[in-house]
C-alpha cells in the first residue's frame, strides 16, 4: 500500500529501441539535460552494460564506484549509487560492464522483473526531489529492458529514419503488450521521435510518412536532425545543449522536452 505522507514519484520513462545505433542514449542524455532547462530535476539509469550514458555525461569507468548492477543484484541503496553530473538538474545512476552479466544472474531471483521497479520507489527517492527519472535501456529486449518497463510508466521509443526502421518496431510493441498483461498494467506508449533525420534525404521522408500512417499521434512532431555536433558532443562528455547551445541539435531536444511536457501536463 503506497504510503499517503510521501510526496508523489517522478515520472518515469523508459528510452527503449532492441535495435542498436538508433539514437537511444543520445536521446535520454540531450532530453536529461533540456529538462533540466527547464527547471526540472532528472535521474538517468543507466542500464546499457556499454555505459554510454555514463561516460557521456563525463563519468570515467573507473571511478563509478556503485552502479545499476549493485542497485540490482545487491539491492544497494540508491542514494549510494545515485551521482550528481556536470549538468546542475541532472543524476545519474551509472553502469559498466558488469551489468552484461546481470541477465544470467537475474534468471534464479524471484523478483527479477521487479528489482528496478522497487529499487525506484525506496523512500531514498524522495531526497532527490525528482520530476523525471529517464532510463537507458540496452540494445536488446532482455531482462534488464523487462527491468525497466515494469520500473516505468511509459516507454519512448527513438526510430532511426533508415530502411527497415519499422520493422524492428513491432517485437518492441509485442514485449511492451506482454509488459502490460503481466506485470504493468499501466505502462503506456510516451511516444515514438524519429532520429537522425535528413530532410533532403528521400528515404527520411518516407520512413516518417510511414511511421506517422502507422502509428499516428504516437509519433512527436519534434524529429531530431542527422546533426555533426551530436555526434561530436559525448566525445566532450557534455550533452549537446551544453556543448552547442544554439545547435539544430539543440533545438531539436528542446523541443522534444516541450512537447513531451505538454503531453502530459507535468509542468515545473
Amino acid at each position: 500500500m503506497s504510503d499517503p505522507t510521501r510526496p508523489p514519484g517522478p515520472k518515469i520513462i523508459a528510452v527503449a529501441n532492441q535495435k542498436g545505433g538508433v539514437g537511444k542514449t543520445t536521446t535520454a542524455i540531450n532530453l536529461g539535460a533540456a529538462l533540466t532547462e527547464q527547471g526540472f530535476n532528472v535521474l538517468l539509469v543507466d542500464l546499457d552494460p556499454q555505459g554510454n550514458a555514463s561516460t557521456g555525461l563525463g563519468l570515467d569507468a573507473g571511478k563509478r564506484g556503485l552502479t545499476t548492477y549493485d542497485l540490482l543484484l545487491d539491492e544497494a541503496p540508491l542514494q549510494d549509487v545515485v551521482q550528481k553530473t556536470n549538468v546542475d538538474g541532472l543524476w545519474i545512476a551509472p553502469a559498466t560492464t558488469d551489468l552484461s552479466s546481470a541477465d544470467i544472474e537475474l534468471v534464479a531471483n524471484e523478483k527479477r522483473s521487479y528489482l528496478l521497479h522497487d529499487a525506484l520507489r525506496q523512500p531514498a527517492m524522495d531526497q532527490f526531489e525528482l520530476d523525471y527519472v529517464l532510463i537507458d535501456c540496452p540494445p536488446s529486449l532482455s531482462l534488464l529492458t523487462v527491468n525497466a518497463m515494469v520500473a516505468a510508466h511509459s516507454v519512448l521509443v527513438p526510430l532511426q529514419s533508415e530502411f527497415y526502421a519499422l520493422e524492428g518496431l513491432s517485437q518492441l510493441m509485442l514485449t511492451i503488450r506482454e509488459v502490460r498483461q503481466s506485470a504493468n498494467p499501466g505502462l503506456r506508449i510516451e511516444g515514438v521521435v524519429l532520429t537522425m533525420y535528413d530532410k533532403r534525404n528521400n528515404l527520411s521522408l518516407q520512413v516518417e510518412a510511414d511511421a506517422r500512417d502507422n502509428l499516428g499521434d504516437l509519433v512527436f512532431r519534434t524529429v531530431v536532425p542527422r546533426n555533426v555536433r551530436i555526434s561530436e558532443a559525448p566525445s566532450f562528455a557534455l550533452p549537446v545543449l551544453e556543448y552547442d547551445s544554439l545547435s539544430k541539435g539543440s533545438t531539436a531536444y528542446r523541443d522534444l522536452a516541450t512537447e513531451m511536457i505538454v503531453r502530459h501536463g507535468h509542468a515545473a
